[in-house]
């Protein structure tokens, strides 16, 4: 692609660099914004850089939030004792956007993927043993997607947990393998939510 300006093309090359932009909806993108107001793009700017610099993890769920405690934990009618256990903030969303679920949940930053270097140790699995140490847990959910890395996490995750004595469930597989819980329709995934059922190793193919 054939720029007129350094300047274009090298906010274009940022844009490009996130997933699911290509070069055209990158510049797409930035003509849009040229075209804005210098105040509404400086507001745009200024709103990335506040979220970078702003942004914290919940010191409980590991979830996005704007203070110490995301606003789940801190809720008084969420129910405490039961843990639904996501890959990632991405999920927590989409759960909620069911109305199925009223527990808290377990962040855990990402999936067990050796072919990507990632271990248990880079997950927040540490913490959420801790949690279950404190006794007051009654339900483990772990939903996770269905697939590969999704898998050996549940695997991983059912071993650590097993001999604390409390339910272990999964979601009920409304969702393909292969596919990713945030991407799930709200109905699918709130039946699968309510229909979860106890999780066995053996469930893994």
């Amino acid at each position: 692609m054939n720029f007129s300006s350094k300047l274009l093309e090298d906010a274009v090359n940022e844009f490009g660099k996130l997933p699911g932009i290509g070069q055209k909806t990158a510049l797409r993108l930035v003509l849009y914004l040229l075209n804005k107001e210098q105040s509404e793009v400086a507001q745009f700017g200024n709103t990335l850089i506040k979220l970078k610099s702003e942004i914290k993890n919940c010191v409980v769920c590991h979830n996005i939030s704007d203070f110490d405690t995301c606003s789940i934990c801190a809720a008084i009618k969420r129910e405490k004792e039961v843990i639904c256990v996501v890959e990632d903030t991405r999920d927590v969303m989409a759960i909620e956007n069911t109305n199925q679920y009223f527990g808290v949940y377990h962040v855990l930053g990402g999936l067990i993927s050796p072919m990507d270097g990632i271990g248990p140790s880079d997950l927040h699995i540490g913490t959420l043993v801790e949690r279950v140490k404190e006794g007051e847990v009654k339900e483990i959910i772990l939903a996770l997607s269905a697939n590969m890395e999704g898998d050996t996490t549940l695997f991983y995750l059912h071993k650590k947990l097993k001999d604390f004595n409390i339910p272990i469930t999964t979601i009920a597989r409304g969702i393909a393998f292969g596919g990713e819980l945030e991407y799930a329709d709200e109905v699918t995934l709130g039946r699968s939510i309510i229909t979860r059922v106890p999780y066995e190793p053996s469930m893994i193919k």
